[in-house]
C-alpha cells in the first residue's frame, strides 16, 4: 500500500471514530456546558498535554465571542472566584494537577466541568458536571475502542465538542464573522 492510500485510509479511520462518538455523546452534558458558559462570570480552562492544547484552542474561540478567558498556569490569571467555570479536561480523570485545579475551584465555589473518558473518576466525582466522552485513554492499548495512539481519540474529540460548544455560543448570539474578526490576533 503506498502513502497515500494509506494517509487517507488513516484520516478515514480517524474521522469514523470520531463520528461514533458524536453520535454516542449525551446532548444533555453539552447544553449544560452551553449554559454555564454563558452565566459565567469569566472563564478559566485547563488540562495536560495535547488535551490542554485542545482546551487553549477552545478559550480562544470563547474569547472571540466577548467571553474572558483565562488560561491556568499562565502568569497573567487571577484567581478563580465564586460565579467563574472551571473548564478541565483529563482522558483518565486521575491527572494530579488537573484534579488538584479542580479541588481548589470547588472551595472558592466555581463551577467544575469536566471532559473525560472515565465517569467514575476522582475528577467525575469533584466536578458539578462532566462530558463523558467514551473514547480510549492514553494507557488503554487495545484497539477495541480505537485504532489511534495513545489518546489521540480523546483529545481530537475535545476539539470537536468545543467547536461545536463555539458554533452553537455563535449562533445565539447573531454575531457575523466580521464582528469577530476585530477580537482576532493582530500580534502574531
Amino acid at each position: 500500500m503506498n502513502s497515500n492510500t494509506l494517509t487517507n485510509k488513516n484520516l478515514h479511520v480517524i474521522l469514523e471514530e470520531n463520528l461514533k462518538l458524536a453520535n454516542e455523546i449525551n446532548p444533555q452534558e453539552i447544553k449544560v456546558l452551553v449554559n454555564e458558559i454563558k452565566v459565567a462570570k469569566r472563564i478559566f480552562v485547563m488540562a495536560a498535554g495535547r488535551s490542554g492544547l485542545a482546551l487553549k484552542m477552545a478559550a480562544m474561540r470563547f474569547m472571540h465571542l466577548g467571553y474572558t478567558v483565562f488560561i491556568v498556569g499562565e502568569t497573567n490569571t487571577p484567581a478563580i472566584l465564586e460565579g467563574d467555570l472551571l473548564l478541565l479536561a483529563s482522558g483518565s480523570g486521575t491527572t494530579s494537577s488537573v484534579l488538584s485545579s479542580a479541588v481548589k475551584a470547588k472551595a472558592q465555589k466555581a463551577t467544575v466541568i469536566a471532559l473525560t473518558a472515565d465517569a467514575e473518576s476522582k475528577l467525575a466525582e469533584v466536578a458539578d458536571h462532566i462530558i463523558f466522552i467514551k473514547a480510549a485513554t492514553k494507557t488503554d492499548f487495545g484497539a477495541s475502542v480505537s485504532e489511534q495512539y495513545a489518546g489521540s481519540l480523546f483529545e481530537q474529540f475535545i476539539l470537536f465538542i468545543l467547536e461545536s460548544v463555539f458554533m452553537s455560543l455563535w449562533q445565539e448570539s447573531k454575531l457575523t464573522k466580521e464582528d469577530l474578526w476585530p477580537k482576532h490576533a493582530n500580534l502574531e
